[in-house]
């Protein structure tokens, strides 16, 4: 598929010719994992300036966080390389 040839394949391959060690194929995405990408964490950073929308986005990233970390796990399972316990 083109979009794959195009955001995964041509810079794969860009990073082999050029001995690069890491390629960052963007975050979300399932459909990375079956292409042998393995699931990993995000940030971001942003100002909030209003202090009780601050404080309800902290909370909310809190649970989120947890169930993202969560996620990140279940998601491990299911990667296309054996694992070493």
């Amino acid at each position: 598929n083109l979009h794959f040839e195009l955001c995964y394949y041509q810079g794969l391959d860009y990073c082999i010719r050029h001995g690069l060690q890491r390629f960052d194929p963007g975050a979300q995405g399932e459909h990375k994992i079956s292409r042998g990408f393995l699931p990993t964490a995000t940030w971001s950073a942003h100002w909030i300036a209003h202090p009780e929308f601050r404080s309800a986005i902290a909370d909310f990233l809190q649970r989120e966080t947890r169930s993202i970390q969560d996620y990140i796990e279940t998601l491990g399972e299911h990667t296309p390389f054996k694992r070493n316990y």
